[in-house]
């Protein structure tokens, strides 16, 4: 049932270091009335994702910073509550950068574009959030594209229990590849070896990484998709074959920095073993969103790929789970459940 109000959190500060709860701004105000052509979305799932500290930064980024007093901008998947457009009806499932808040203008004069979701929906909505959503197609497009995993060769990767390197090793399972994940805790080390299939996990928290790697790749590196720098990248360089392919999509590990980050310190084998290092933004990929719901989806419903989902209750909960991306606490995809999903 539709609320009297629209609650919203903008950002109040860029943060430095960590995010803190100060670094928001909750408000509340009245439901955003529609002009022609505009459409109402009620958002159900927000999902929370490390660039989320990229957009709350001022630095060079792929995108416009958020700005100070702004909604802060998310991504989720909502219904459409009002319409004044010919191309959406009340009831349509939309995702889209529907913001911090219960309800989001889209269309017309708001520069928020939506994309309707098929109806009958094919698959649960919370996969749609997940390996069927933004994260799952980072995955598919940054191994596929960049890594060319071949049957047979290993592939590394890094935050290996987080929503988009989960998927990226089970893709490489199923193209026959020998997968070894990199993560933060036991639990998830043996969540990935026992549960997704991945050949060994480790721990670099508590192992020597060198070492480590030197014995789950006896044969060197071939592929290894990096969601972190920092120092797991260079302690994977020293282990990199000739010709390996290295698609970077995040470094996470120095999101917080509040100093510059020196490195990678053995850059030199990149020039070595005659590497490819290439960097990626999922939003280049949308005209191809399509081949990747093809093939997850399939993947999906054999029962290749699986998938954790940990939902927070309420929109207020936010600012607090967000934390989440960073101190190591969840597995899979994180997202906030901001209402219910229709009957």
């Amino acid at each position: 049932m539709q609320t009297a109000i629209n609650r919203q959190f903008r950002l109040a500060s860029r943060p430095v270091g960590d995010i803190t709860a100060d670094n928001f701004e909750y408000r509340e105000e009245a439901i955003p009335q529609l002009s022609d052509g505009e459409v109402l979305v009620r958002t159900i799932y927000l999902s929370l994702d490390p660039t989320n500290r990229i957009w709350m930064s001022d630095r060079p980024q792929y995108m416009p910073p958020v700005e100070i007093g702004q909604v802060m901008r998310g991504g989720g998947i909502g219904v459409v509550e009002q319409s004044k457009n010919p191309n959406f009806k009340t009831g349509d499932l939309v995702s889209g950068m529907l913001g911090w808040q219960d309800y989001a203008l889209a269309l017309g004069n708001t520069g928020l574009d939506i994309t309707k979701l098929p109806n009958p929906l094919p698959y649960p909505l919370t996969a749609l959030i997940g390996p069927l959503g933004m994260t799952g197609f980072t995955a598919y497009f940054g191994l596929l594209d960049i890594g060319k995993p071949k049957a047979g060769e290993t592939v590394v990767v890094s935050a290996a229990a987080g929503a988009v390197g989960s998927v990226v090793g089970q893709i490489a399972k199923i193209m026959g590849c020998r997968v070894i994940g990199i993560t933060g805790s036991d639990e998830k080390c043996r969540w990935l070896v026992e549960e997704l299939g991945f050949d060994d996990a480790i721990n670099y928290k508590t192992a020597n990484l060198e070492t480590a790697l030197a014995k789950s790749c006896p044969d060197g590196i071939d592929v290894y998709f990096d969601n972190v720098g920092g120092a797991i990248l260079d302690a994977v360089l020293t282990k990199i074959n000739l010709h390996a392919r290295i698609p970077l999509c995040g470094l996470i590990s120095t999101y917080n920095a509040t100093e510059p980050v020196p490195g990678p310190y053995n850059y030199s084998q990149i020039l070595m073993q005659r590497s490819l290092v290439q960097g990626f933004i999922i939003l280049d990929y949308v005209p191809r969103f399509g081949e990747a719901i093809k093939d997850l989806g399939q993947w999906l419903n054999q029962g290749k790929i699986k998938y954790a989902l940990e939902i927070v209750e309420g929109l207020e909960n936010a600012p607090s789970a967000i934390l989440k991306l960073f101190d190591g606490s969840k597995i899979g995809k994180l997202a906030i459940k901001v209402s219910q999903e229709p009957v």
